[in-house]
């Protein structure tokens, strides 16, 4: 039991504290529950959705981003009514895989997971990251990205897009292909200009707590810019973790921090904001699901 003038004990001895609860229930459509942070091992995913419900955050975004996590992501998804799944290759995992001479095979993977189950809703998280892979790595980067394009187009889900150091050729792929119906530029990172060619090409726009960070003014620039309909919350949890706790593990219970932030910088009222946020999640991942209820079936 907590003590008098505090919040709910954390679901782990080493968590960050816990916030204060939302005046209404938004989504994490960005976590990773199935991925410990270095040496800690991931929270059991009871616990993680239950402290997540205990501040409002009722629905999360699983996201599996290598074949094990993509698998995990299908069965989590079957298991909680409080799940959706996103299942896809990695931008980094694609070098790797085309080395091996296994890219196609786990491309094939990646769509028969796709249609596996109802509550798989997305394809990603796919796209460009020039940070960690070079030039040597590139052209199986763009390669896995289009051919995520063209599944997620094919099945009718949203994609879901990983953007580091790559805007300008993350929009040329878009630009050849043709992006989905449904699409999230997910942990946003760019300014208030890229911010309004990603709009005007459908995109909804995700935001984690990186907008909470003190350096961060090109972002919040951008987020002030968003149109409630396209706005979404992420954690990428267990990383990304919002001021004041920056560097320890990230959880969907520590959203309510980066909202609080989100409603400073666009003058907003909490509530308002956080219906918004939770009617754009639902547009942007196909509409409803489960119940919202923290417990397996």
């Amino acid at each position: 039991m907590s003590s008098p003038g505090t919040g709910p004990t954390p679901p782990r001895d080493d968590l960050p504290p816990v916030p204060a609860p939302l005046p209404h229930p938004v989504v994490d459509n960005h976590c990773h529950l199935d991925m410990g942070r270095g040496d800690e091992a991931a929270l059991p995913v009871a616990d993680a959705l239950a402290a997540a419900a205990a501040v409002g955050v009722t629905r999360v975004v699983q996201i599996g981003c290598d074949l094990p996590g993509a698998r995990w992501a299908v069965e989590a998804a079957a298991a909680y009514d409080a799940l959706v799944a996103g299942v896809a290759l990695h931008p980094n995992e694609a070098p790797r895989l085309a080395a091996a001479g296994q890219l196609d095979a786990a491309l094939a993977e990646i769509e028969q997971l796709a249609g596996a189950h109802p509550g798989v809703r997305a394809v990603g998280e796919t796209g460009l990251d020039h940070f960690r892979t070079g030039e040597e790595g590139r052209a199986a980067q763009v390669e896995s990205f289009r051919r995520h394009v063209d599944i997620a187009k094919r099945l009718d889900k949203t994609l879901v897009i990983h953007d580091r150091d790559a805007h300008e050729e993350v929009l040329a792929v878009l630009d050849e292909e043709g992006a989905p119906e449904r699409w999230v530029m997910h942990c946003f990172s760019g300014d208030a200009d890229f911010a309004r060619r990603c709009l005007d090409r459908g995109a909804h726009l995700s935001f984690a707590g990186t907008v909470t960070f003190k350096n961060a003014d090109p972002l919040r620039e951008a987020l002030a810019l968003v149109p409630l309909d396209r706005l979404l919350v992420e954690t990428d949890a267990p990383y990304l973790t919002p001021h004041p706790h920056r560097g320890r593990t990230n959880a969907s219970y520590l959203v309510p921090l980066t909202v609080r932030t989100m409603a400073e910088v666009r003058g907003a009222d909490l509530e308002e904001l956080c219906a918004g946020i939770d009617a754009a999640t639902e547009a942007a991942f196909g509409g409803t699901w489960g119940a919202g209820t923290p417990t397996g079936r």
